[in-house]
């Protein structure tokens, strides 16, 4: 091989090179994106949304089921005090969960949520919720976490039951939640 051609192949090496560690810089914005964009996924919409009682539409029912799950590091007991509700589009609706340290340790938990089907997540507000921040029991204490939320008047006619599901990570040591171990934001 010619000098002329290696020179072009380490050329071509380093910009491929450039380009992988580009992309994957650009991977979670471009994730996050293609979630915003396509409704999958399940991730709730991060804006406030004040609730107006005339824009209750009573002539529709939608049925909400709760699901609660641990990481696969967390001891805790955590579970939905009902596991379904019907609501109307527009109605706010207020319920709880359950949370309980068997542990004799300090803990600090983080909750994340997740909506199915993702075509639902933009219609559904939550105007308080346990997972707005992480929750601290000390050994053997317990909580019940209170969730408000709306459907939204807009949610599309063919959605006729919404689930809402938690997974609840220790994120005691860290403060912050592993990524390593998070699958759905």
């Amino acid at each position: 091989m010619s000098q002329a051609s290696v020179r072009k192949i380490f050329i071509r090496l380093v910009l491929v090179t450039v380009g992988m560690f580009g992309f994957g810089f650009a991977l979670v914005p471009l994730y996050d994106l293609f979630c915003d964009v396509t409704g999958l996924n399940g991730k709730t919409n991060t804006e406030a949304f004040i609730p107006v009682a005339e824009l209750i539409d009573t002539s529709r029912e939608i049925k909400v089921q709760f699901i609660a799950t641990n990481n696969e590091n967390m001891s805790w007991e955590f579970r939905p005090e009902v596991f379904e509700v019907t609501v109307h589009p527009g109605e706010e609706v207020q319920t709880t969960f359950y949370a309980r340290n068997p542990s004799s340790d300090r803990m600090v938990a983080q909750a994340i949520p997740s909506i199915a089907p993702g075509r639902a997540a933009t219609y559904f507000h939550k105007t308080e919720c346990f997972c707005f921040n992480q929750q601290t029991l000390s050994g053997g204490e317990q909580i019940d976490m209170p969730l408000k939320f709306i459907v939204d008047r807009d949610v599309p006619r063919n959605v006729n039951t919404i689930t809402l599901s938690y997974t609840l990570f220790d994120v005691t040591k860290t403060g912050v939640i592993q990524t390593d171990s998070l699958v759905a934001r």
